[in-house]
């Protein structure tokens, strides 16, 4: 069944109560809206701005040598047969 709400004279709508309790929206949500063919889309904002690779590679402080990136597969895969022995995977 559709829920149906209200636009108010002051350009606000009203979100059903159980969605807004089956998505764990509080007040104070912020919301990115989007327009979608025949109507719109609501998200929840997200908490952080969109970044790319190159915005945050290097800004954590690494004071040992760097790895190659064989050294890098070789601590993986030694990870991932260790983890498959546990019965994780």
């Amino acid at each position: 069944m559709d829920e149906v709400t209200r636009l108010s004279t002051k350009g606000q709508v009203i979100l059903p109560k159980n969605i807004r309790d089956s998505r764990s929206w509080t007040p104070g949500t912020e919301f990115t809206i989007e327009e979608s063919g025949d109507g719109i889309l609501l998200r929840p904002a997200g908490r952080f701005p969109a970044v790319s690779l190159d915005d945050v590679a290097g800004c954590l402080r690494y004071e040992q040598k760097p790895k190659s990136l064989a050294e890098m597969r070789d601590a993986v895969s030694r990870e991932v047969m260790a983890r498959h022995g546990r019965g994780r995977y």
